[in-house]
């Protein structure tokens, strides 16, 4: 267990860009229910749970039944888009990904994103070979912050928290890794402040030694 080495990715974001194929799909399906929603309402809720999307713009009308009615139409047509469209990894990602597995790191998805999203992404992205364990929205009670979606992952890889880093895009992603005691690497795209260990604006962009040199670092757990 001490010779692992773990690299915990978050997916939309930071290995992908995947807000076109959401706003789409998040569109199309309430124009359906007949609640259309503007572009402002997609961004200011992109990232969190469905549930919590949809009782922000559905209010009472947001019974259990309507919103995994909803949030499983949605989910579909998202599929439906990657799999007839492609997705790119971000700049960086595909060189990073063969890297690290080349060398012996194990790699991990932890996400907020339903199982069969990320298989269908890790699929079009030609990546599913690279990843030993995958950690989604049904693996996990707390999202992030809560550290649970990357202790899992560790758990699954074998790896202890000192051993495994995490890539972010998202405030709450870093501070995710932080609570379950890990160093992270932030991929902030559009120039806001993360509170990672190591901060670029594109993985392209990351030391070719930045995750050996973490694993230098020392951090302690939280006490929870």
């Amino acid at each position: 267990m001490r010779d692992v080495r773990a690299v915990l990715w978050d997916m939309d974001g930071t290995l992908i860009d995947s807000a076109e194929f959401h706003w789409i799909s998040w569109r199309d399906t309430m124009q359906k229910e007949g609640v259309p929603i503007r572009h402002e309402q997609f961004l200011a809720t992109f990232g969190q749970r469905n549930d919590s999307i949809l009782q922000q713009w559905l209010g009472a009308a947001a019974t259990p039944e309507r919103i995994e009615r909803i949030g499983s139409a949605k989910e579909q047509e998202y599929r439906e888009l990657v799999r007839k469209h492609g997705m790119k990894p971000l700049p960086g990602v595909a060189v990073w990904l063969k890297r690290l597995h080349e060398s012996g790191w194990l790699q991990a998805i932890g996400s907020a994103a339903p199982r069969e999203n990320i298989e269908v992404v890790l699929e079009a992205v030609s990546a599913t070979h690279l990843f030993q364990a995958i950690v989604s929205a049904e693996d996990v009670h707390h999202g992030k912050p809560d550290p649970e979606v990357y202790l899992i992952a560790a758990s699954r890889l074998g790896a202890p928290p000192a051993r495994s880093i995490v890539v972010e895009d998202a405030v709450a992603g870093v501070e995710a890794a932080r609570r379950a005691g890990m160093h992270s690497v932030g991929v902030s795209r559009n120039g806001k402040h993360l509170p990672a260990d190591i901060v670029v604006q594109s993985l392209d962009q990351l030391p070719a030694n930045a995750f050996e040199a973490l694993l230098l670092l020392t951090r302690l757990p939280e006490n929870h």
